[in-house]
């Protein structure tokens, strides 16, 4: 049988080694005689602020002892959650993830921890500390599956939000695996996982997808937003104090997605009454500062996609007073998808926009980088954006034998449709390469294998070989 070594041992040993006394060894790791004392007896136990010391006195990395701390103090005797706690978030502090899944899967088969787990997860989650939290949060969520509780939703939330990332394709199955979950939250917090269903969805293109959602949205936020003025002001305020937005919101932008929906599917008409909603808010009964920037800030996305569908549909003669609303109104973070809509009409109607494209040289080469919002939208969309624009860009400069630009505009998009995971965008930049290598330079063919050779090693090492022969 393997002996499992212990901490008291090793401080043993190394006291013998040095020549301390545990009075001298006290002193130097500033904890009292009697504690040493017990602990190297075996007879106190001890505390993740004693072993951190212990650890530092002894001259070794942070968290060195953690693992033989959890075998030692946490699975060996009873769960105590007044040690076990700290230790958690000292472990998250030190990223000790294997750590934290041991102390988790110690003590959870017992569901009276699942509260506090999840309340320390909340609190990770607040310091940003993600992929400690989603332990905690998927470990709760485990032991609650069949406990149809809010807390169980609110714990899949918490797992599908962090867990979105880069890759669409499992941002897609993080989806599908969280959205049976959204009826189960509060009222008012579904409004704002709806909203991220949604924008998820909108960035993968399930346009089916995101007009069901966004339905589902606007419902449900017209109910709570007539319930909303039934109420005091004291019930208003708790009802709503867990958005993170003024309620109206969520129906306005619902019949924004819902224009995006009839838009990818070349309903222009459809598009432009919805654009026509969200711009007549007349309704809306609040009137404080936090309302009116919401209202300003729709009736200017309004503004900008009635041009975008008047355009799509064929009315190119807007053209130019679409572009002097970019330059004149578009902030930063929109200039993007504006720049993005009119680089497709004119791809699909051939226009000439060199003189666009070099009005907003520097817009386009500041907006083409990855952001770093955290909200669901520029996360996501975003991104989706940026390699679409890449592609639009390169399709727009081959086609009018601007080579150098146009195959440079095409690697960057391969390389963000790689990225992405997004099978799609590869394949059709794929195609636009073949359809014009014969005008690619040697280094720009090298270049374009090499990112081929990266991709498939990419995949084999993500998902193995497959239909190996025998």
């Amino acid at each position: 049988m393997k002996h499992t070594p212990t901490i008291r041992a090793e401080l043993d040993r190394y006291l013998k080694q040095e020549g301390l006394n545990l009075t001298q060894f006290g002193h130097i790791a500033g904890i009292n005689r009697g504690i040493v004392s017990g602990i190297v007896t075996g007879n106190s136990s001890m505390s993740v602020n004693q072993i951190d010391r212990i650890t530092e006195a002894m001259g070794l990395p942070e968290g060195y002892f953690y693992d033989l701390y959890v075998e030692n103090y946490i699975i060996d005797i009873p769960p105590n959650m007044r040690r076990i706690e700290p230790f958690l978030y000292r472990c998250a502090e030190l990223d000790k993830l294997d750590a934290i899944r041991r102390v988790v899967g110690a003590i959870m088969d017992n569901l009276l921890y699942s509260p506090k787990l999840f309340d320390i997860a909340e609190e990770l989650l607040a310091q940003e500390r993600h992929d400690a939290a989603l332990l905690l949060y998927e470990s709760v969520a485990e032991v609650e599956k069949y406990q149809h509780s809010e807390r169980l939703a609110i714990c899949q939330y918490r797992i599908f939000t962090i867990q979105i990332d880069d890759d669409q394709s499992r941002n897609l199955r993080a989806a599908i695996l969280f959205e049976p979950y959204v009826e189960r939250l509060d009222e008012i917090e579904q409004l704002d996982a709806l909203e991220d269903l949604a924008n998820v969805y909108r960035s993968l293109r399930k346009w089916d997808k995101v007009d069901e959602i966004a339905r589902k949205m606007r419902a449900k936020a017209e109910i709570q937003y007539t319930l909303k003025h039934q109420q005091s002001s004291r019930e208003r305020t708790e009802s709503t104090k867990k958005l993170t937005r003024p309620m109206f919101v969520y129906i306005t932008y619902a019949d924004l997605l819902c224009a995006s929906v009839c838009e990818a599917r070349g309903d222009y008409q459809q598009a432009l009454q919805y654009t026509y909603a969200y711009t007549d808010l007349d309704w809306v009964k609040e009137t404080d500062e936090d309302t009116q920037y919401w209202i300003s800030l729709f009736q200017h996305w309004a503004e900008g996609n009635a041009y975008v569908n008047k355009l799509m549909s064929g009315n190119t003669s807007v053209l130019l007073d679409f572009v002097e609303y970019i330059g004149t109104t578009a902030n930063e973070s929109e200039k993007l998808s504006k720049l993005l809509n009119i680089i497709i009409v004119a791809n699909r109607y051939n226009l000439d926009i060199d003189g666009v494209l070099t009005k907003f040289k520097i817009d386009i080469d500041a907006s083409t980088q990855l952001p770093t919002s955290t909200d669901m939208y520029t996360q996501q969309v975003v991104p989706d954006y940026i390699a679409l624009f890449c592609y639009e860009m390169a399709y727009y400069n081959l086609n009018r034998k601007k080579y150098s630009d146009g195959f440079k505009q095409l690697l960057s998009a391969m390389v963000k449709a790689h990225i992405l995971n997004n099978e799609t965008y590869f394949i059709n930049c794929t195609g636009l390469f073949a359809h014009f290598q014969a005008y690619a330079s040697p280094e720009t063919r090298e270049e374009y294998f090499k990112l081929l050779e990266k991709v498939w090693l990419d995949n084999v090492e993500k998902n193995g070989t497959v239909n190996r022969c025998e």
